[in-house]
């Protein structure tokens, strides 16, 4: 189910859904999603029988997810705030994170309406460089942090936060994908730019995982 303006599920999703499947949940483990969106990773992870909590900053979003946990009758809690204020103080085993990392020409205010579900700033970091910031001290020792975001928004960048924070980062998952209608309107910026050469028609996504240590 998805209220019109939600983000639909796409290939950046199943792609964090198909790195989630293949790890051990630890039994009763405590998820964190945040950027839920329609609430599909959190739904993954409460079919695996973890303890759920989705935010979201739209209230659409958070009623869609709400809305999606209630008719496959998955217990997953649901809160609507800016990243991680809802669960301030609490600790997660993993937290998810499919964010908005599409850069975007800036006209002099931040991402409004629809396009708050992929614009993030003209780099692609306005969220990203803050989920490395603060999601650290939110994961339980040994727990991970599982993001997926374009190789245009610099995964470089964000294996380097998450390092210099003290968690072991990695990139577990490549996959190209043809580029999406967001990418295509801007094509010719994105070009000028640098972040696309002459002949890319395609864009990769990466799935970086990072633990905290034991």
């Amino acid at each position: 189910m998805l209220i019109p303006g939600v983000y639909a599920p796409q290939d950046d999703t199943e792609l964090l859904a198909e790195v989630l499947r293949q790890e051990a949940l630890p039994p009763g483990a405590r998820v964190l999603d945040v950027c839920t969106g329609s609430g599909a990773l959190a739904l993954e992870a409460a079919r695996r029988g973890a303890e759920v909590t989705a935010v979201d900053v739209s209230r659409r979003a958070v009623w869609t997810a709400r809305l999606n946990a209630w008719l496959s009758r998955l217990p997953v809690r649901t809160r609507r705030g800016n990243l991680f204020t809802p669960v301030l103080g609490r600790t997660y085993d993993v937290i998810l994170t499919n964010p908005p990392y599409v850069p975007a020409p800036e006209a002099g205010r931040g991402p409004r309406g629809r396009s708050r579900a992929w614009d993030a700033g003209s780099d692609g970091r306005l969220l990203l460089d803050r989920i490395c910031r603060d999601a650290p001290a939110l994961l339980r020792p040994g727990g991970l942090l599982l993001i997926v975001h374009s190789a245009l928004s610099g995964p470089d960048r964000t294996l380097e936060l998450l390092r210099a924070s003290g968690l072991k980062a990695t990139v577990v998952r490549r996959r190209w994908i043809a580029l999406g209608p967001v990418l295509r309107s801007r094509e010719e910026w994105l070009r000028r730019r640098g972040l696309l050469a002459p002949a890319d028609d395609r864009e990769e996504l990466v799935v970086i995982r990072a633990e905290r240590p034991c």
